[in-house]
């Protein structure tokens, strides 16, 4: 079994030495960086994470070797600078509370850092734009939210500033998921009087009618995500009220023929899966004090073989049309587990859009 993708650990000294590399070894011209972080017990085991899993953490993402005896901490490899200003930042962090693996996993997309992509290692810290802007930070009934890449802030005022926004690129990137916060937040704050969402559902062809029950059980695999955003920002309490007073709908693509839709919040979800005639049909329903959110992953196309994808279309005839705003993300997007960063970056090397 090979282990170029293994981390090596082993039993510590009685001097609590403690190491965490990466999936290569460090360049041997490299100079180490070593680093005193002055912390407590409980402090520097938040920061270290179980077993040093956050340090391994840390290593991997950067490309480098991090090794620790006390509050001492060494950082040997090519990225070893942004590394250790990225130990810093953690190590404040740390101070605010315990440290997560979670935590730390965003907190490295919030870090743009990224070992091996297609710009050969992560950024240094310094050359990253802020996120943390107080006038983005949405309202939900549960918290309040702000961007966590550069990519999503760059999402999130386009759709403040333009009535159609189109969201366009790999999953896990929290197209959908913005969205949806956003939603709630014009809702919190009265902008719309209502919020609609709808996606294709693709997989039965828009044929729905040999599916068993009624029209709700019939669609609702197919919709699951958009309530699972939902259920995440609202509760699951608050959200049920608001589908029984018709604040909020969720329905397929097809039953949206016909209506115009006033003071909403429309998203269209995994639109790829539109034909081009499906897409004119959603942007036309678009009415007065309505604002539109349309994403879609053009790599994961479900339409049979040789129907041409209705986002693609879209994005190319309304490429130069005031007011239509366009985002595009990439797998340095990504804020789900940073493994699926680089497995996006692999299958976008390989040229391979198998979903």
């Amino acid at each position: 079994m090979s282990t170029k993708n293994s981390t090596r650990s082993g039993p510590k000294t009685p001097a609590r030495r403690a190491a965490a590399t990466a999936p290569e070894a460090p360049s041997k011209a490299a100079r180490p960086l070593a680093l005193q972080l002055e912390a407590d017990n409980d402090h520097l085991a938040s920061l270290c994470g179980p077993l040093d899993e956050n340090l391994r953490q840390i290593a991997q993402a950067y490309g480098v070797e991090i090794a620790r005896r006390g509050t001492r901490f060494t950082v040997r490899g090519v990225q070893a600078r942004p590394a250790a200003r990225a130990l810093r930042w953690f190590h404040e962090r740390a101070a605010q509370g315990p440290l997560s693996l979670d935590t730390l996993q965003l907190g490295l997309v919030e870090l743009g850092a990224r070992a091996g992509g297609a710009s050969g290692g992560a950024p240094d810290l310094p050359e990253l734009p802020p996120v943390d802007d107080a006038s983005l930070s949405l309202r939900t009934r549960k918290t309040d939210l702000r961007p966590r890449t550069p990519r999503q802030r760059d999402y999130l005022n386009a759709i403040l500033k333009h009535d159609v926004t189109f969201g366009v690129g790999p999953a896990g990137t929290g197209k959908t998921w913005l969205a949806v916060a956003c939603a709630i937040d014009a809702l919190e704050r009265e902008s719309v009087s209502r919020l609609v969402l709808t996606r294709p559902a693709v997989e039965a062809g828009e044929r729905l009618g040999f599916l068993p029950g009624d029209l709700v059980q019939k669609v609702d695999p197919y919709l699951r995500p958009l309530y699972d955003a939902l259920y995440d920002l609202l509760g699951f309490e608050r959200t049920q009220r608001l589908f029984e007073k018709q604040t909020i709908e969720i329905a397929p693509l097809a039953y949206m023929r016909g209506r115009t839709l006033n003071h909403a919040f429309i998203i269209l979800d995994e639109a790829q899966n539109t034909t081009p005639e499906q897409m004119k049909m959603f942007l036309t329903r678009i009415g007065f004090g309505s604002k539109a959110v349309i994403n879609g992953d053009p790599s994961q196309v479900d339409l049979p073989k040789g129907h041409q994808s209705g986002l693609l279309h879209a994005l190319d005839v309304l490429d130069d049309v005031p007011g239509i705003a366009q985002t595009r993300f990439t797998s340095r997007d990504v804020v789900r587990h940073p493994l699926v960063g680089r497995i996006v970056e692999a299958y976008e090397r390989a040229g391979d859009h198998v979903s």
